[in-house]
């Protein structure tokens, strides 16, 4: 395994292209240590965003993976890329001339993808720890640490769709007509959304039940926009509410199981088309 990775990282830090997209987008991951000294105006009251309790434990595991998910598109043209220039570059027909079969082609692939998640991972990881111990109002360990699925749940969200993204590297060929594909598929999505709730169902939570089947859907189910939470738990602070709805922004076993299952999926489909395509 240490073998195959070690091949695919040594094609991409050769292109050009990958690597400026690689440095970049853990550049703007940084930029998440910044948005504590943003000042904002309003009606002409200025305020920092660290001092609204932004990056305050529990909240901050929520808002930075959420924030962090939003950037996954950088990497995902360098997994796009990295397929379709194995068929552009002719890389793959060599390596398979050089002796290594299709599934180890795959599995180099798959390893790469698991491989810039953990990394992406533990990256915002370091950064929350970081700017929560500098902002938040609370270091006692139970509350710091109270929240820490956000960090499975990220890591489990890139994988999945990173997968989904060399799936259409695979399926498409080329790069530009594979973000094509998968910025498609995000349209159809959005169009079966609608048709359910406009002919189909009637209630709210049979078109949430039904859409959380759909790939992207379910991917984006494991971390669900946390603006609306922390109106909550500010209307908490204020003593206006008496608790925040954890079953809605939490994450199910269930959602779990959809995703892992969309990621068996997308590695079976890109393994078949790869094992039966005359290269």
């Amino acid at each position: 395994m240490k073998r195959l990775l070690t091949i695919e990282l040594q094609k991409l830090w050769k292109n050009r292209s990958s690597k400026v997209l690689i440095i970049t987008y853990f550049v703007l991951l940084s930029f998440l240590a910044f948005i504590s000294s943003i000042k904002l105006t309003l009606f002409g009251a200025e305020f920092k965003l660290a001092d609204q309790g932004v990056f305050d434990f529990p909240y901050i595991w929520h808002f930075n993976f959420f924030i962090a998910a939003l950037l996954k598109i950088f990497l995902a043209l360098i997994i796009v890329s990295m397929m379709s220039n194995e068929y552009t570059y002719g890389t793959l027909k060599q390596n398979l001339i050089d002796g290594l079969s299709k599934k180890e082609f795959l599995t180099s692939k798959v390893l790469t993808v698991l491989l810039f998640s953990a990394i992406s991972t533990l990256f915002v990881f370091i950064v929350t720890i970081l700017l929560g111990y500098s902002f938040s109002s609370y270091n006692e360990a139970s509350i710091v640490f109270s929240e820490m699925g956000y960090v499975f749940t990220y890591f489990l969200k890139l994988v999945a769709f990173f997968c989904f993204c060399l799936f259409a590297g695979v399926l498409i060929k080329r790069s530009a007509f594979a973000i094509g594909f998968i910025a498609l598929w995000y349209v159809i999505e959005k169009i079966i959304h609608f048709s359910l709730m406009k002919w189909v169902f009637s209630d709210d939570k049979s078109i949430q039940a039904a859409i959380n089947f759909l790939p992207l859907e379910s991917m984006y189910n494991l971390i669900k926009e946390p603006f609306t939470k922390f109106k909550a738990y500010k209307a908490i602070e204020g003593q206006v509410s008496g608790g925040i709805n954890e079953r809605f922004y939490g994450v199910h076993w269930y959602e779990i199981v959809i995703v892992l299952v969309w990621i068996a999926i997308f590695i079976t489909l890109s393994y078949k088309i790869l094992k039966k395509r005359d290269l």
